[in-house]
């Protein structure tokens, strides 16, 4: 284990630990027993608006009870990349003993401090607790509008929190904060309530809480189960198969009427080629019209072969990234009380994949003639980890600007830009040799002339923006419903365990992407136009577009996301998204149009 610190913007120390080359998530949580009277230890840790999930604060950047010295949890990776900034706070809490209104702290505040107040409250910030891994949530505060002539403005301060914990043995099974049986602090000017108004002016407020045991019937094993149950924020993730069986059977549908349908048109066009054929490829009868007649063309290399061979390399390298990820969460690496695991997964596999992307893409570059193979690593290395750092420089920097804890500190930065030089781009190097060493020919059926045929003048529907447009659509349809639950995990507050259903999609996804690709290049080959290696990367690759867009409509209709923090967290990433998308399906589309042209044109002369 390797543990870092830093000094937030608050001149606070906060220290992280991070597991196997200071990128292995934690995979195993040793299970925290407690003896009655042990005191359980309750952290404070951020604070936010409501409808902005990325947008969040330090705790401590409100005026509240504070310790005189602030000590912070040591957190891995993973949680510090997901905002977290966890500190011990001034609650006393002891296993299995009931505390009743209990005095937290007294505050006298001033008038900048309480318009502080009103103005997080009136924006619906709520905060985050957590108490052995469980994240514990409420509102800082109550607003209520009511009437209109006239119009009643009210904003209140809760002052006391009653902390309802369950457990089971002797262990603690789950936590949630209540006010229901509290009334809020008015915080108009001249407010009473708990509040009073103290000789400077200020208003003086006594905070206080209660703590209540109760007997659980889950075990400690099962304990992310009530977690899952719980509805602080709105339940939008349920169990959706019947969406899922409607996608599955419109895809098998695709995929049956493109193969028959292939099948049908590839046994007559066989039969018709090969009649009378006595002689090799060279020798097929010129006078013939079809993808035939450009065998001597199909396999003639594109222009920008290295930006080609890095775009099928990282899209390898994010294919098998993204199994990884699911493979991981389908034997239960992530649960809910795993802060920022995925994150750290994530990151780990990145960096370890990286060797994936420099073989595949060095090979084939190899395979196709290709001399500059230094510059071919170099470039697949930076294809995706460029426009990271650019967007992520964006991002970072308005985090910064407004203080928020997404902000990742200078150390952080140092670490994962030192994960990337002496492992990532490492690997990429090494793969790289390796494929360059062990690429084969490029196993073309026909040899390539010279001097390449003129290409008939094609009709608007074999235009690349048609192609584009059809092979994107297809795939992104067939993930739209659970795209949808994606996008309300990842920018909402949901926890996602839905991964079975996952990998169903995501098999489904590049079924579709494979299919499409090939009716697509057969098309394209039809009408004797032989420039398919780049169009069968941008047919299905257009999908990430689809994506990016459908993440505008969500981010207008189906969230209240807004300002700029959020909005630049959500468009940086959500273009990088897209990417990632573009740069897997346009790998998994080009593969299965070479295959496709392999066999077609091995399969003119049978016997």
């Amino acid at each position: 284990m390797c543990c870092c610190c830093f000094t937030d913007s608050q001149g606070q120390s906060l220290c992280y630990c991070i597991l196997v080359l200071c990128l292995m998530p934690q995979i195993t949580w040793a299970t925290v027993s407690y003896k009655q009277g042990d005191p359980v230890t309750l952290y404070v840790n951020k604070v936010g608006p409501y409808h902005n999930p990325q947008e969040t604060y330090h705790y401590y950047t409100l005026p509240v009870c504070r310790p005189k010295e602030v000590h912070h949890k040591s957190l891995s990776l993973g949680e510090v990349l997901d905002g977290d900034r966890m500190a011990e706070s001034l609650y006393e809490i002891k296993f299995r003993e009931n505390t009743e209104k209990k005095l937290l702290c007294q505050l006298t505040l001033t008038e900048k401090e309480v318009d502080q107040l009103r103005d997080a409250i009136e924006e619906l910030y709520y905060f985050e607790f957590v108490l052995d891994d469980i994240p514990i949530w409420g509102f800082v505060g109550y607003m209520e509008e009511s009437g209109f002539l006239p119009h009643s403005h009210k904003v209140g301060l809760w002052t006391h929190l009653d902390f309802n914990i369950e457990y089971n043995g002797n262990s603690v099974i789950f936590a949630n904060v209540s006010v229901k049986d509290s009334k809020p602090v008015p915080l108009e000017e001249g407010g009473a309530g708990h509040g009073v108004v103290g000789t400077g002016g200020g208003l003086a407020l006594s905070f206080t809480y209660s703590v209540h045991w109760f007997e659980s019937p889950l075990t400690h094993a099962r304990r992310a189960e009530r977690l899952r149950d719980y509805s602080f924020f709105p339940k939008t993730l349920e169990i959706h198969w019947l969406s899922i069986i409607n996608s599955l059977v419109l895809v098998v549908l695709l995929l049956g009427f493109v193969i028959i349908i292939l099948m049908r048109v590839l046994k007559n066009d066989f039969a018709r080629y090969n009649v009378e054929e006595e002689g090799g490829c060279d020798d097929l009868d010129q006078g013939d019209n079809g993808w035939k007649i450009i065998h001597t063309d199909v396999f003639r290399f594109p222009p920008y072969k290295s930006l080609l061979c890095a775009v099928l390399g990282v899209g390898a390298q994010f294919l098998t990234l993204a199994t990884g990820i699911i493979v991981m969460a389908l034997l239960g690496m992530f649960n809910v009380h795993r802060h920022g695991a995925i994150n750290s997964a994530a990151i780990m596999l990145y960096a370890l994949t990286s060797c994936v992307s420099g073989y595949c893409s060095c090979s084939f570059y190899t395979q196709i003639h290709g001399q500059r193979w230094v510059w071919n690593i170099i470039l697949t290395s930076s294809l995706f980890s460029a426009p990271l750092f650019l967007t992520w420089s964006v991002v970072n920097s308005v985090h910064w600007w407004s203080g928020s804890t997404q902000a990742l500190p200078a150390s952080t930065v140092l670490l994962l830009l030192g994960a990337w030089v002496l492992v990532g781009f490492p690997l990429t190097v090494i793969g790289g040799i390796v494929g360059k060493n062990r690429a084969g020919n490029f196993q073309a059926p026909c040899r390539t002339r010279n001097i390449a045929r003129q290409i008939p003048t094609q009709p608007w529907y074999k235009h690349t923006a048609v192609h584009m447009a059809i092979g994107g659509f297809l795939p992104f349809s067939a993930i739209s419903v659970e795209l949808y639950y994606i996008f309300a995990t990842v920018w909402g507050r949901e926890h996602y365990t839905l991964y079975g259903i996952l990998l169903c999609v995501f098999a489904i996804l590049l079924s579709v992407g494979a299919c499409i690709s090939v009716a697509l290049t057969y098309f394209l080959l039809s009408g004797e136009d032989y420039r398919w290696w780049w169009r069968s990367v941008l047919s299905t690759g257009s999908t990430g577009l689809f994506i990016f867009v459908y993440s505008v409509f969500y981010y207008r209709n189906r969230s209240s996301m807004s300002g700029l923090v959020q909005s630049a967290e959500f468009f940086g990433y959500s273009l990088l998204t897209a990417l990632v998308f573009s740069l897997m399906l346009g790998t998994v589309s080009f593969w299965a149009s070479l295959v496709f042209i392999r066999y077609i044109y091995r399969s003119l002369k049978m016997d």
